[in-house]
């Protein structure tokens, strides 16, 4: 994994520039730990994923060697990966915290987190991982952080506006085009989807499915892709959804959206297992329960899929007990009776096998018209390996919501990831790491 490597030997120097100026200095990655005697004492745990707080309690009362006080932050683009890095910057950060798969690799190139090697039985853990998933969280030859939820990218469509258009679930985006076009035909003030401009994650997931690498390393040099043939397919493909006006072009969670899926002027959501949760909230008031249902990605050539989102739970550098912490994201990670504890927070689907029925059991999945969890299954099957995310998200997180800024002004999405890629280019290369031209 020379690309992983790199992240390490090159991205490790070079990215901790990143945080100087709002935290002081950086180190690099830290040594892998050894785990001595049995795990004792007190750690701290910071997240901000709902029901994370029962959890910890449930981890306290099943055992008395190891006590875990929990601090719920903000979500991390609210703030809460800012708070998370400059207390472990300044020594006095979380023993345990949550980090997203996209932000993890500048956590580890900025040393501010713990490799799991010798801490963790691997056989136990991530070796019982899908190398998707495991993917995310392994870096050269270590480990830094268990995977918590696996997010495949799925569609879900209104079924019923699907058969007043006379179509069936699209299973191609030549297919999903056409089904826009008669849409439009029966429901003229009606979309078949909305594209998102600050879900930038999204756009990532579809160029992933698409097959493309925005990411990589050539000669000990990062080779951005973000404009590469497969992400302009993709904005090719909706810019001319959008401009036929079968795709509108709106906020993600904004109350236009909701308003959007609540009246159906929208059909279609590209999300992941956990929108189901939010689909239902927005619609159920509207009498829609059995008419929103859940299907793989359209595909290109071949059946292919895509995460979007997804956490890990990770030891910080601020960490005196790391052997405890180990023990307490195995728990997290592992546990059925973590999984139990967390209730009903979403329709969950976890990374480690045999969790997924576990989650079901909480979730009423009932409100929609099909096997929901049957097709997460299904995509997490096709999920592309070998993806990798940049040394720094945030740089081209922000660089691609600015450039899709102008599309309410005459932009386009081919424009976007080429205003994107040249941004993300030239933020890296400010931070001082060798990018290949």
């Amino acid at each position: 994994m020379k690309r992983r490597k790199l992240l390490i030997g090159v991205a490790g120097l070079a990215s901790s520039v990143m945080l100087l100026a709002a935290c002081g200095s950086a180190s690099g990655p830290s040594a892998a730990p050894v785990s001595t005697g049995d795990p004792a004492g007190s750690i701290t745990f910071w997240s901000s994923l709902a029901g994370m707080d029962q959890v910890a309690a449930a981890f306290n009362k099943s055992q008395d060697k190891i006590t875990v006080n929990f601090e719920t932050i903000p979500q991390g683009a609210s703030g809460g990966y800012a708070k998370l890095s400059t207390a472990i910057t300044a020594g006095n950060g979380p023993d345990v915290a949550t980090i997203e798969y996209p932000q993890l690799p500048l956590f580890v190139s900025n040393g501010q987190v713990q490799p799991l090697n010798g801490l963790i039985d691997e056989a136990e853990t991530v070796d019982k991982l899908a190398t998707e998933i495991r993917g995310q969280i392994e870096f050269g030859d270590k480990i830094y952080g268990l995977p918590y939820d696996a997010a495949p990218m799925v569609m879900y469509y209104r079924q019923d506006m699907l058969k007043k258009a006379g179509v069936e679930v699209p299973k191609t985006w030549a297919e999903f085009e056409e089904a826009g076009k008669k849409l439009k035909k029966v429901a003229p003030d009606s979309y078949l989807a909305s594209f998102n401009p600050n879900e930038v994650a999204a756009t990532a997931g579809l160029a992933w499915q698409a097959g493309g690498s925005w990411f990589d390393v050539a000669d000990d040099s990062w080779k951005i892709g973000i404009n590469d043939a497969a992400t302009k397919k993709v904005a090719d493909f909706w810019q001319k959804m959008i401009d036929a006006d079968l795709v509108k072009v709106s906020q993600a969670y904004s109350d236009e959206w909701s308003l959007d899926l609540s009246n159906g002027t929208v059909a279609s959501v590209v999300g992941a297992n956990w929108s189901a949760t939010g689909i239902q909230k927005r619609t159920e008031a509207s009498g829609q329960k059995g008419k929103w249902i859940a299907a793989q990605l359209p595909n290109w050539d071949a059946p292919a899929g895509a995460f979007y989102g997804g956490s890990s739970f990770n030891i910080t550098k601020s960490s005196q007990n790391p052997a405890a912490a180990a023990e307490f994201i195995k728990y997290l990670t592992t546990n059925p009776e973590a999984i139990k504890a967390r209730g009903n927070t979403g329709s969950a689907f976890l990374a480690f096998p045999g969790l997924t029925p576990v989650a079901q059991e909480a979730f009423d999945a009932s409100y929609f018209g099909n096997d929901i969890y049957g097709v997460f299954e299904s995509a997490y099957k096709t999920v592309l390996p070998d993806w990798q995310w940049g040394p720094n998200w945030d740089v081209t997180n922000t660089a691609m919501k600015d450039a899709y800024g102008k599309l309410s002004t005459g932009g386009t999405l081919g424009e976007a990831v080429d205003t994107a890629q040249t941004a993300t280019v030239d933020g890296l290369k400010q931070s001082g790491l060798s990018i290949a031209e």
